[in-house]
């Protein structure tokens, strides 16, 4: 599986390419990066939906005519941004709830791991997990935004803990982790929320 990634505007949101067909996150500026590495994709997957992580979907959506995924505690803020940053307004296609989804012909996990957002979700595709900013390389996201609440990342932090496998863990800003690596150093966060 090829995966192609690119830290797009100013808060450096990673855009994720997979297999040149699935797109997740096109943040700010992504467009670009995604012309130039697709031909035909088949669907656009928010992991939660702050402005950073769904700015350019109107664009690509209009632009290959694919459908937009979020899970449904999230597809309010793709057309009412919570911050006043004011991204292009869209409406998504398909409301995610967890569970397993077919897109093409990928097998494709979906956890809900509410905290930084009501509908916040990691993809979990083959051996990838991608965790936008629930999971970080050493830290989790922040609870202190709208809509935000650390007790309920304090039952995904305990929900992530039981996971029994592990997978290369791609957020949604900076280096990649494993769960096995998230897991040693998620206890030390359920202490400060």
């Amino acid at each position: 599986m090829e995966i192609l990634v690119k830290p797009c505007g100013e808060f450096y949101t990673n855009c994720y390419i997979v297999d040149r067909k699935i797109i997740i996150d096109p943040g700010i500026g992504a467009y670009e990066f995604v012309r130039e590495h697709v031909d035909k994709p088949l669907a656009i997957i928010n992991t939660h939906g702050h402005f950073d992580h769904m700015w350019d979907d109107k664009t690509i959506k209009e632009m290959y005519d694919i459908p937009i995924y979020i899970h449904k505690n999230d597809a309010f803020m793709l057309e009412n941004d919570p911050f006043g940053y004011n991204p292009p307004k869209v409406k998504p296609d398909y409301l995610l709830e967890e569970g397993d989804i077919k897109i093409g012909d990928y097998d494709i996990k979906i956890r809900h791991f509410p905290g930084h957002t009501p509908g916040s979700i990691t993809i979990e595709i083959g051996d990838e997990m991608f965790s936008g900013d629930f999971i970080f390389d050493g830290s989790i996201g922040r609870v202190d935004f709208p809509y935000s609440s650390a007790e309920d990342m304090r039952k995904s932090i305990e929900k992530f803990l039981k996971i029994p496998y592990d997978k290369r863990v791609l957020p949604g800003h900076g280096p990649t982790t494993t769960i096995k690596k998230a897991q040693k150093f998620l206890p030390t966060w359920l202490e400060y929320l």
